[in-house]
């Protein structure tokens, strides 16, 4: 089973932290890539993109708003919710005064979405 991953924590919270507890972070990540899952940060501009209506509107900054921003995502692979958050749950948004959420992926088509 597939997860959606969305970490959010800022630069300030992470800057805190000594080089030795970041490094220890990061190599949680680094174990989810050695795994095949998919880990990255995120730019902290962003752009939202609405049509509604057919009015094609562009907007500087997120479309959901949150205390800390989104500092990047990732798709895991694991057998259960339980199992995917104790995979996250050390990596460095969770521990550095962010946080992670974890959601299911239905499959990996449209076609696929419809028969789950």
């Amino acid at each position: 089973m597939k997860f959606l991953c969305l970490a959010y924590g800022s630069g300030e919270d992470w800057e805190k932290l000594s080089e030795q507890e970041q490094q220890s972070l990061l190599a949680q990540d680094e174990e989810l890539r050695r795994r095949g899952d998919y880990v990255t940060a995120v730019e902290p501009a962003v752009t939202t993109v609405t049509n509604w209506d057919r009015v094609l509107t562009t907007t500087d900054g997120p479309f959901a708003r949150s205390s800390v921003p989104l500092a990047g995502f990732g798709i895991i692979e694991a057998d259960s919710l339980d199992q995917a958050i104790g995979l996250v749950a050390n990596t460095p948004c969770a521990r550095a005064n962010g946080a992670i959420e974890v959601r299911a992926l239905y499959g990996q088509s449209a076609a696929e979405h419809v028969r789950a």
